[in-house]
């Protein structure tokens, strides 16, 4: 198991020429993940009020990707029109079709104008009881349909005060990302799950901890591994997340109830680097 060593107090900061260049090539992205929330018309607003702002940026915009529930894909859709925002999904079948009542496979996404699925969320974790070979078997899935998996990794507030951090992600990383991802097709989440919906949020020398353990593991994986792009997940806001998104090894941010606030999601939006 890869060891993750402590920030100390250089923690987050880019270290060295390589280290910048790296950064610099790697893309960002601030990801909405609406959850089980919305309706058809609160939808369609959200999604235009997004697009607007973001289109009406004159600095440079992460990637910025609104992920409804997959009954608003439909309305979500041509609200984004040709412009700086990208549709994804919640999650999404391992199968292509077949008799799976109330799933969706992710070619249906495709044809639906996803481009990007998250899966493995710590809520599918959970209250699904969805484990690493699920994850991974999904991530395949949206590979296969052409999409960018966001895959989502992270410990429960008993594993972290047990000191097993590191391993927990080490596991989920290897057993989740399936092999032969690369920044064209995968983005990794790190979300621990204690910070999920509770308004606590992890110490930027956590994050930078976490997210340098999971860089290290992806590339020692994988021959493209240290390129995908790591986002963090776990109650980001418009007043932490200028500190978040400045972190070396954070590309980005995966956002759960400020993406339903057009004005909070587009502060986050401006708060990257670009």
């Amino acid at each position: 198991m890869l060891a993750i060593a402590p920030p100390g107090r250089d923690a987050g900061r880019v270290i060295g020429s390589n280290a910048r260049a790296q950064a610099m090539s790697r893309t960002r992205y601030v990801i909405g993940n609406w959850k089980m929330n919305g309706t058809r018309q609160g939808a369609a607003l959200l999604a235009r009020a997004v697009a607007t702002g973001v289109g009406a940026r004159r600095a440079a915009s992460p990637g910025v990707v609104l992920c409804p529930p997959a009954t608003l894909l439909a309305a979500v859709a041509p609200e984004l029109g040709a412009g700086r925002v990208a549709l994804g999904a919640q999650d999404c079948h391992a199968r292509p079709s077949g008799a799976f009542t109330g799933d969706v496979s992710a070619e249906m996404l495709a044809e639906a104008g996803c481009r990007y699925v998250i899966v493995g969320h710590s809520e599918r974790r959970t209250l699904h009881g969805e484990d690493d070979a699920a994850v991974r078997a999904k991530a395949e899935a949206a590979h296969r349909a052409g999409l960018v998996a966001v895959v989502c990794v992270g410990e429960s507030l008993a594993e972290r005060e047990a000191g097993r951090t590191a391993e927990v992600l080490a596991r989920q990383v290897d057993g989740s990302v399936p092999a032969g991802s690369g920044a064209g097709d995968t983005l990794v989440a790190y979300e621990p799950v204690w910070a999920i919906g509770t308004g606590r949020v992890a110490t930027p020398a956590q994050v930078a901890e976490a997210h340098a353990g999971i860089r290290a593991r992806l590339g020692a994986r994988l021959s493209g591994g240290a390129g995908i792009s790591l986002l963090y997940g776990g109650s980001v806001k418009p007043d932490n997340a200028a500190e978040l998104l400045a972190l070396a090894d954070v590309d980005g941010a995966l956002v759960g109830g400020a993406s339903l606030d057009a004005a909070q999601f587009l502060a986050i939006v401006a708060a990257s680097p670009g």
